[in-house]
């Protein structure tokens, strides 16, 4: 579980004595909102290892609201309609063994949108997935002992 530190002031003694992140959720969650979000699901478990956590269907059967755990952190999305237009994202993800889940992706339909490279940071590279996302998979650096 992670620890959330706020500066302490006024407001954040009331924020943390009256309001609770119901568990298994996070303090800013990204949103997206996709073409074939049911799809999303499918990609994000084969290149992330994402677990689903919910899917909610409207009466004609499309995607309204899907979310999955991608280690300790919760993605939320939907599929995109008149009402709702496409919503892409930029995320960045620490993974074990950045060179694998690269490929993965790319095995999965994702493009190269910076190939793998060593920085001050980690091992990393860029990636635009099937439904417009781009994933920056890195693997940070072993700190030594």
């Amino acid at each position: 579980m992670y620890d959330i530190f706020l500066p302490v002031n006024f407001t954040t003694k009331i924020f943390m004595a009256t309001f609770k992140i119901p568990e298994g959720y996070q303090t800013v969650m990204p949103y997206l909102i996709l073409e074939n979000a049911e799809g999303f699901f499918d990609f994000t478990a084969k290149v992330f290892d994402a677990v689903e956590k919910s899917r909610y269907l409207t009466e004609d059967g499309s995607l309204m609201h899907g979310e999955i755990m991608i280690g300790g952190s919760t993605i939320m999305f939907g599929n995109a309609s008149d009402k709702w237009p496409v919503q892409h994202a930029g995320l960045y993800i620490n993974v074990a063994d950045a060179d694998t889940v690269y490929q993965k992706a790319l095995e999965q339909g994702a493009s190269v949108v910076q190939d793998m490279s060593d920085q001050s940071y980690g091992r990393t590279g860029g990636i635009r997935d099937p439904f417009g996302n781009v994933w920056w998979i890195t693997t940070p650096p072993v700190e030594a002992s």
